[in-house]
């Protein structure tokens, strides 16, 4: 499953309405830790498919819902489960230690 770009108006369909759990990758255009996991975050969406939607968050472009989840460093990834935060990892990570902290919050 390809990785859902998600924006002010979609976060509540996307996001905090959905069944399955939801990482939500907080990026921006600039940012090249962020384009640095990009890759391995395509690859997680594949692989993960069956357990977790991976989507993605421009901050630039989606201000309103940035701010609301406190993102104060980029790249930032959350996990939502049952429409709320349970987890949160600030800065590029290796595709396993990304994956191993998916493991372990879902």
């Amino acid at each position: 499953m390809a990785v859902v770009e998600v924006t002010d108006a979609t976060f509540q369909s996307e996001v905090v309405a959905s069944e399955k759990p939801v990482l939500v990758d907080c990026w921006a255009d600039w940012c090249m830790p962020c384009k640095a996991i990009a890759p391995s975050l395509d690859q997680l969406s594949n692989e993960m498919a069956d357990q977790i939607t991976i989507t993605k968050l421009n901050v630039d472009q989606n201000q309103a819902t940035a701010q609301g989840l406190n993102v104060r460093n980029l790249p930032t990834l959350m996990i939502f489960k049952g429409g709320a935060p349970v987890a949160m990892l600030a800065g590029a990570q290796p595709k396993s230690s990304i994956k191993s902290w998916i493991e372990r919050n879902i």
